[in-house]
């Protein structure tokens, strides 16, 4: 029993000296003396700090997944170039980003906090949208900062093969200044969309949504990867190099969602409610990832793995809107849907003609919009009381209102990015261009764009192949 006290006390003293230091370090927060205020402030803080790390880990579940999901060739590029937009968003971001996301509202984007001095007397005049929170705003800076890397990361998905490094660097800036923001402050930080009542707890408009819509545009005036359609506009395979890396991206992925969701609660020291977010999410997921793997063996006559990946990410990516609206059945039903349509859904984009690499208008499009409308149908009066935000769902006897509300939302946040999406790459695509050349495509974007290949012996052996199977077609032609 000693034992058990002192360990316990052990931890108490720790846990109240990390947060002495996490406050400044000075001796008044010294173990004993920490009041009551001062160690909630702590412990939110902690935990959103540790939210937005599992967030940004998030960005090694994306350069997993989409490295697994692309060819050999290009391995090396599409990991690395998420390491690159994770930096150009964190700079941007700090720079004009979060003050148009979070600063004081003209109804449209937030007009101050730009280029962010993190002065802590400041930031209740400067972003009241945060204000709901104690937790310091250096730490809601880095916070909504992850948030932003995922929103270009989805939305990069749509380059994957193809596109050349430049545009990524160019987009990358113009999407986290002049477009995320923007959206993000018309429902999170005062602006319009939230004067309406608009419910995404964490982003299934605002992050996924908006990332995939920019992706879809990405896609579209990037064209096909070549071998991708046959001349009859038949789509054929390009199986990715690596499924296992597929598996542990998602893995990944679904570790980090806990930051994004339950994190978007901003604190610890409440009634518990971040948990039951979390519970939320992963019913939503479990519920994808086996939905998508029984309609994919239905359809192919094969339990199909991709579909199943696929599936958790969409269930993930719709729960992630209403994680705190809905109760635990909505949350199964709710992801389970989410798995099936996007498994029909990237089909039928692929038959109509639109290479998306990664599935990410599907995953995160199609599935945000779901997860966005889903609160319209299920929110829980009790739910939405305790987030304060819009009206009860209409099977919960709410009517059609907040259901309106989220399809205004959709269509706001859809257009508003599409647009600007399609007048930045036109605008690129008709000076620089963004797509690589034929010859720079067929050779693998490691090498084009980098000068060496991520499987630099596995490459070798292959040109080496190819070169030796060219070599015995010229010879027999030569005898014939």
């Amino acid at each position: 029993m000693r034992l058990v006290v002192n360990r316990s006390r052990m931890l108490s003293v720790s846990a109240m000296v990390f947060i002495s230091l996490l406050l400044g370090g000075s001796s008044a927060f010294a173990a004993g003396d920490a009041t009551t205020a001062e160690l909630k402030v702590g412990l939110d803080g902690v935990w959103i700090l540790i939210a937005a790390v599992l967030v940004l880990l998030m960005q090694g579940g994306f350069a997993l997944l989409e490295a697994g999901s692309t060819r050999m060739k290009n391995a090396g590029h599409v990991a690395g170039k998420t390491v690159l937009t994770l930096g150009i968003c964190a700079i941007a971001f700090w720079m004009f980003g979060f003050g148009l996301g979070f600063g004081e509202t003209n109804g449209f984007f937030g007009t101050t906090g730009y280029f962010f001095g993190g002065d802590e007397s400041t930031s209740a005049s400067l972003f009241s949208s945060l204000s709901g929170s104690d937790v310091p705003i250096t730490i809601k800076f880095l916070y909504q900062m992850a948030f932003a890397a995922i929103s270009l990361a989805i939305a990069c998905g749509g380059f994957a093969e193809r596109a050349k490094l430049s545009i990524y660097i160019i987009f990358g800036f113009l999407f986290t200044i002049i477009i995320y923001p923007v959206a993000a402050h018309w429902v999170w930080g005062g602006g319009w969309l939230a004067e309406l009542g608009m419910q995404d707890f964490a982003g299934s408009a605002v992050v996924h949504m908006q990332g995939a819509t920019a992706a879809l545009i990405a896609t579209i005036l990037l064209k096909p990867r070549l071998g991708k359609y046959s001349p009859d506009g038949k789509p054929a395979m390009i199986p990715g190099h690596n499924q296992v890396y597929s598996v542990l991206g998602v893995i990944l992925l679904w570790i980090g969602w806990f930051g994004f969701n339950p994190g978007s609660t901003l604190g610890a020291v409440n009634d518990g409610f971040f948990g039951y977010v979390a519970m939320t999410t992963q019913l939503a997921a479990a519920a994808g990832a086996v939905a998508a793997l029984l309609i994919s063996w239905m359809v192919f006559g094969k339990a199909d793995i991709p579909s199943m990946l696929n599936g958790v990410l969409a269930a993930l990516v719709a729960i992630t809107g209403a994680c705190a609206f809905v109760q635990p059945w909505a949350a199964l039903v709710i992801g389970a849907v989410a798995g099936v349509v996007t498994f029909f859904t990237a089909q039928w984009v692929e038959k109509m003609g639109i290479d998306d690499p990664i599935y990410a208008f599907s995953v995160h499009g199609v599935a945000g919009i779901w997860g966005a409308l889903s609160t319209g149908l299920f929110a829980a009066p009790h739910l939405v009381e305790t987030v304060g935000v819009g009206k009860a769902g209409l099977f919960y006897g709410g009517g059609i209102n907040q259901l309106f509300v989220q399809l205004i939302g959709i269509l706001g946040v859809f257009a508003f990015v599409a647009v600007l999406s399609v007048v930045v790459l036109g605008f690129l695509k008709w000076t620089i261009g963004l797509r690589v050349t034929e010859e720079e495509e067929l050779v693998g974007l490691d090498m084009s764009e980098h000068g060496s290949y991520g499987y630099p012996e596995q490459m070798k052996a292959l040109q080496a192949q190819e070169a030796a199977v060219l070599a015995k077609a010229d010879e027999t032609l030569r005898i014939d």
